[in-house]
Formats: structure tokens, sequence, C-alpha cells
């Protein structure tokens, strides 16, 4: 049976590269030296394209090994210098989906925290007032709905804080399914967490057009039964119910 990608192609042109990546692949190498996501595209393109000598692709941003979602690439010098100044200057919106078991204190809110990162652990911790070497970090998060007794969560990071939704989420009581790092009582299976990186929407680097890509969900029972959730017909339908 042949393997299934940890990735799936969702745009792709001559300057970006847009993938939808599984829970559990790195993003960029690390200390342990498992092959990588960017690897893995390269070897994709070279092979596509029959590309001889190095292939040049660069991600523009990162997801943390557990999560699963969109993921941005840049294939010329250009367009990565571009990118990353689309980020920088905020001008990326980014939607993440987050399943959490406890519910959340207000139905949609803004979250405004500083984070102090331990490199050595690979760990923030949260605080309510400007700690020193901290970092500002702000989202809104929006109730979707409750199915089995746990909740979805929309999320939309303004800043791009390392661990920031997760450590987030958890200091207001909401850790991600999964995220024991944070403060969920048990692993679930493979190690990941819920925590998805859904929609991009920013105006390409090169051709100036609006671009909106969207991942679809891991194939995971589980986060299949909050699909329905994502409908219009459902959106901030019988919430008042869950307060």
């Amino acid at each position: 049976m042949k393997k299934r990608k940890p990735f799936q192609v969702v745009y792709e042109d001559n300057h970006l590269l847009v993938v939808n990546k599984e829970p559990g692949i790195l993003v960029q190498g690390d200390r342990t030296g498992d092959i990588t996501l960017t690897d893995l595209l390269k070897d994709y393109i070279k092979e596509k394209y029959n590309k001889p000598g190095e292939v040049f692709l660069h991600p523009v941003h990162r997801l943390d090994r557990p999560v699963s979602g969109l993921v941005v690439f840049a294939r010329t010098s250009k367009s990565l210098e571009r990118m990353t100044e689309l980020f920088r200057k905020r001008q990326i919106q980014k939607t993440y989906w987050a399943v959490v078991r406890q519910k959340p204190p207000q139905k949609s809110d803004k979250l405004v925290n500083w984070l102090v990162k331990d490199e050595a652990k690979n760990q923030v911790t949260v605080y309510d007032y400007e700690a020193p070497n901290s970092q500002k970090a702000e989202l809104k998060y929006r109730l979707m709905g409750l199915i089995n007794e746990h909740y979805l969560l929309e999320v939309e990071p303004i800043t791009g804080r390392p661990h920031q939704i997760r450590s987030q989420l958890a200091h207001m009581g909401c850790p991600i399914r999964g995220d024991i790092k944070y403060g969920y009582d048990r692993v679930v299976a493979d190690k990941k967490i819920y925590l998805h990186a859904r929609r991009l929407y920013f105006m390409h680097p090169v051709k100036k057009e609006p671009l909106i890509c969207k991942a679809g969900l891991p194939a995971d029972p589980f986060w299949e039964e909050f699909l329905e959730l994502d409908s219009e017909d459902y959106k901030d339908k019988n919430l008042d119910f869950i307060y």
C-alpha cells in the first residue's frame, strides 16, 4: 500500500507553494534530525519540474510539530522577502480551529497577554502584565459550537508569537485537546493536538491579487464531527444554551 503523504498541496505557482500539513511532521529541522516538510517539498518540486541542482524553497512561517494545517513556502527570494514583509506588517489574516474541553468564559473575546519563552524547554509562560523579556501576544476567539462535550473555537491571532494560541487558550482555562505541554490531562493518538491552521487570506506578493487558502481537516473522525459547525447556517446558532 502506498504511504500517505504528510501534506496536500493547496496552492502552487512559480512564486508560492501552500500546503496542508499533517500533524506530527516538522516544518524545519531541529535537534531530532527527523525529516522535515521542507525536505519533502523540495523533493516534490525537484521531481515534478525535473529540476537539476538545489531547489530554492523556504517556509515563510512555521507550525508546531503537533499542529496541522496551512503552511506557506516561498519559491523565490523575491517572494520570500515580500511574504516576510506581509507577516511582519500583519497583513495576513490567519484563522485557526481549536478543540477544547473546558467551556470558554465568553462566546467571543480578545486575549492580550505577555509571553516569555524558555528556549531550553521550548515552552512559554503567560503573564497578564508586561514581564521582563516578554513579548505582547494578542488573539481573538469565537465559540463555534459544542459536540461530544468538546468546544470548537475559531481563533484569529493578531500577533505571531511562538506557541501563542496554545499558551493563551490554556491560560484562559481552555487547554487544547491533546496539548499536555500546556495543561491538557492526557496524550491523544500520535501525540497530535487539536489545533488546525484552517484559513489564510492575503494579497499575492507578486500578482497583487487576493488569495484565500483553506485547509481540509486531518483524516480523523473526531475532527470530522465539527465540520458542520463551519456552515453559515450553523454559525452563532443554538449557542445560547451553552451559557
